[in-house]
């Protein structure tokens, strides 16, 4: 389930979680007036061949969110999301006086909920230091890692957390947005106040600060979770309340310092899902098990579709509609929520590696349990021959920053509603 999500992100996801060159873009064929359309031909039993085709080397670098936790989905196995940060200097050159007179009273990384997806379980939290820097202008994938210092800097007795991205926080006398908390080890708030006071140029610029700490590595350690158990939690780092603070007492007055996660930091996110023996493993070894269901999943999988009965339609035709019904399996009020919109796309040509999108998003119907795609202007570009018959893959939109997945229903499926393409043309 989503709390919110930044509609900016649209056009972004939409271009970067594709891989992609340009948009396939036929504003204006085939308009003819409302007396044409009451002439032309409907048909809706085309064949539909559906499967599942697994992503492997997504970029996840500088998301509008990143994605932190674990869960075990039932149809699509185990999802694991942590990420890696740099962390920039709240202010430059910072007098902390003197540093023996300091009481440190806590040290917390404050991270902000964009929403979840999930159930709200309790999750177990590590943070480690990185020993590898990470830079704004290089590329990161789902499986790109960096080396970590052994330290775990979370307090132990407090690592597990129950996380509630619906509430906000008390702390102290100042109510926050919702946030997840993590306290860390005073120790290592006392090593930057030292090195603060030591006479070096640690804090005198970002660069400065960046190479003397090389970010930090946050993740879960959740063991095997049962099947419906945890969450993925989405975070702004680009939002102020993202932070790691520092609480300290100093000649009886209270004080803080920030470390604080912005634009100007890089940061990735590394995905495991490990699908093996789940039905999602199944369709990808036998892609002919996708007639009785197939996949979507952010990070790693998207649904395709094949209509090769297009291809007997005439040259000729005008395709006044063509809407691609996907039934989804969710009951409403329960996890794994499809998520309202889905990214369309192709391969122009069948020789393509890469995916195109189509100028048509996917929506999900609550009241109908399906997604509806708008394939008019596709189905007109395979006549005139500008594309390639080839398969048209369905995402979830937010691809590279949520952990949404889709079950559809093939053409085999057991239950009522099966997948269809309702076409109506006119041929001259």
């Amino acid at each position: 389930m989503l709390l919110r999500r930044s509609l900016w992100v649209f056009s972004v996801v939409v271009i970067l979680c594709l891989s992609c060159k340009k948009q396939i873009n036929n504003s204006g064929s085939g308009v003819l007036g409302s007396q044409n359309i009451l002439n032309g031909v409907t048909v809706d039993t085309f064949d539909l061949i559906t499967y599942t085709v697994q992503e492997d080397s997504i970029i996840t670098d500088n998301a509008a969110n990143i994605v932190l936790g674990s869960y075990t989905d039932p149809k699509l196995g185990s999802f694991d999301a942590s990420f890696y940060t740099q962390l920039l200097l709240g202010g430059t050159t910072p007098n902390f006086g003197d540093a023996s007179t300091i009481v440190l009273d806590s040290f917390v990384l404050a991270l902000e909920y964009t929403g979840y997806y999930g159930a709200l379980t309790s999750q177990n939290f590590e943070v480690y230091e990185m020993d590898e820097s990470i830079y704004l202008d290089s590329a990161y994938y789902i499986y790109s890692s960096k080396p970590v210092k052994p330290t775990n800097y979370v307090v132990p007795s407090m690592s597990n957390i129950t996380p509630d991205p619906n509430n906000n926080v008390i702390v102290g006398a100042d109510t926050l947005s919702p946030q997840l908390r993590i306290h860390l080890d005073t120790n290592l708030a006392r090593t930057f106040i030292n090195e603060a006071v030591s006479g070096s140029s640690t804090f005198s610029s970002n660069e400065d600060f960046k190479s003397y700490f090389k970010g930090l590595y946050v993740k879960t350690n959740n063991g095997v979770l049962s099947s419906g158990d945890g969450a993925a939690l989405y975070i702004n780092l680009n939002d102020a309340s993202s932070k790691v603070t520092m609480y300290f007492q100093q000649d009886g007055e209270s004080k803080t310092y920030d470390l604080v996660m912005s634009s100007d930091g890089a940061d990735f996110v590394h995905i495991d899902i490990d699908y093996a023996g789940y039905p999602v493993d199944q369709v990808i070894q036998d892609s002919t098990q996708g007639k009785v269901e197939f996949y979507a999943q952010a990070f790693t999988h998207r649904a395709a579709i094949k209509i090769p009965g297009l291809d007997s339609l005439p040259s000729s035709s005008i395709i006044h509609s063509a809407n691609l019904e996907l039934p989804v399996q969710f009951q409403s009020g329960t996890s794994y929520a499809p998520g309202t919109l889905t990214s369309v796309a192709t391969r122009v040509k069948s020789t393509d590696e890469f995916y195109t999108p189509l100028s048509s998003i996917g929506q999900y119907i609550d009241y109908k349990k399906q997604v509806e795609v708008d394939l008019r202007y596709y189905v007109q570009s395979l006549l005139t021959g500008e594309i390639d018959n080839t398969e048209v893959v369905v995402s979830p939109l937010y691809f590279i920053n949520s952990a949404d997945r889709i079950v559809f229903n093939g053409q085999n499926t057991t239950n009522k509603n099966k997948p269809r393409l309702i076409l109506t043309y006119t041929t001259y």
